[in-house]
């Protein structure tokens, strides 16, 4: 996908750093000792809520401190390594394409900030602490989106594809989240979660599906910038990613009880309708129905 240039005042980044981790990097090594991609898999996206909770924090006891960057500016956050440089434009892309949408849509719209970290520990504005292993997440209470650049290596070997679009998916979908948290959704989701435990599980994959949904939708608005085979890469991610994928993988069995994301089959049917309409009002039926 082809990001048009952008200027750094209408985005908001910071950068995180800790444990020798520096700025946002390229192509580097593994964090965290080097965890297996199948482990990092299922801890990124939830496989097992409560052994994903008792991992991290174990984890996060003896990760280094990360100290934040606030004298660096968002030029040089941004212009620090490609992968930055390729959030920060794909940053730029989704602001100016939901703001443009809550304005026909009479929402109040404030775009969220971007926290770029690599191989170390965040501490969040209201979400508590993070390590790499934690993996991509947007935190409601500070409105922001967190990313271990690192990530982006684990992503290319479990998806087989190392192409940008496979990235700007991550960053879209965790986006989506902040479009359910200005919309209001995500508070009546949590509410109905505590009201019926049950259907917690169900109604967290839901979010994830529309979130997934969200982000196919801001590519199918930019058409224009669409690259052949973009869409082939956000399938593989897609299906790479899936809850039933990362069970498998895990040599887990696949439980249904225990997804919190989505199947591969329906978090690509997720991705695609948004693409492929280009309409962020079908990602309303996820919970119409639900």
């Amino acid at each position: 996908m082809r990001l048009n240039p952008f200027n750094t005042s209408d985005i908001r980044v910071r950068s995180s750093s800790g444990g020798g981790g520096g700025l946002p990097g390229g192509a580097g090594g593994l964090g965290c000792g080097g965890l297996l991609v199948v482990i990092i898999g299922a801890l990124v996206f939830g496989v097992d809520p409560g052994q994903m909770i008792g991992m991290v924090g174990g984890m996060q006891q003896g990760a280094p401190t990360t100290q934040q960057q606030g004298e660096l500016s968002e030029q040089e956050i941004c212009s620090s390594s490609d992968y930055a440089q390729e959030a920060c434009g794909a940053l730029a892309s989704l602001n100016k394409t939901w703001s443009a949408e809550f304005q026909r849509a009479g929402i109040a719209f404030q775009d969220p900030q971007l926290d770029l970290f690599r191989d170390g520990r965040v501490q969040t504005g209201g979400c508590g602490g993070a390590t790499s292993a934690s993996g991509p997440f947007y935190c409601p209470a500070d409105q922001t989106i967190y990313i271990d650049t690192s990530f982006y290596d684990q992503l290319a070997k479990m998806s087989g594809t190392r192409g940008d679009f496979a990235r700007l998916y991550v960053i879209a979908h965790e986006y989506g989240h902040h479009i359910q948290t200005l919309t209001g959704i995500s508070n009546q989701v949590r509410s109905a979660q505590q009201q019926n435990p049950r259907q917690a599980n169900r109604l967290q994959v839901l979010m994830e599906l529309q979130a997934d949904c969200y982000a196919g939708a801001w590519a199918g608005k930019n058409r224009n910038l669409i690259e052949p085979g973009d869409l082939e890469e956000g399938m593989q991610a897609a299906s790479s990613i899936g809850d039933d994928e990362l069970m498998r993988n895990a040599g887990q069995r696949v439980d249904p009880e225990r997804f919190t994301h989505g199947t591969s089959e329906q978090r690509m049917k997720a991705l695609r309708d948004g693409m492929r309409s280009g309409d962020d009002s079908v990602c309303d039926a996820y919970f119409q129905q639900g």
